[in-house]
């Protein structure tokens, strides 16, 4: 019963993770289509410090559930967040020392990302 919650909370984790994919690749078109490739690319990379690190944190929080593992549950909770931080960090450390052209795009894909978790409940269903 346990592990059939896990994967029921690490599958809505993915589904999140799978869709700041997609606004991350829909932002990519955009700013590729009315600025540059390369503010395309930039808005990309921005995208994808916002999805890795919460990939990271879907796969290391929901890798246990239940009452009697509460304590494995909860460090397991600390452990993705800790490392979904300094993975955003290390991210946008290597994104600022490769695009040394404006951080806008970077910004504003890593925004449009992160913006999927706020507006979550009124596209995603709960069951």
């Amino acid at each position: 019963m346990t592990a059939i919650l896990a994967r029921r909370g690490r599958s809505a984790a993915y589904k999140l993770v799978l869709a700041q994919a997609v606004v991350s690749v829909v932002s990519f078109i955009i700013f590729s289509i009315v600025w540059e490739l390369q503010y395309g690319i930039a808005a990309f990379a921005g995208g994808l410090v916002a999805v890795v690190p919460n990939f990271v944190f879907a796969t290391l929080a929901f890798s246990r559930s239940g009452a009697s593992q509460a304590d494995k549950v909860l460090k397991s909770f600390y452990w993705g967040e800790a490392v979904k931080l300094l993975l955003t960090i290390a991210l946008f450390s290597l994104i600022f020392s490769v695009f040394k052209f404006g951080f806008m795009p970077v910004f504003v894909g890593y925004l449009l990302a992160l913006m999927v978790h706020w507006t979550a409940p009124l596209y995603f269903k709960q069951s």
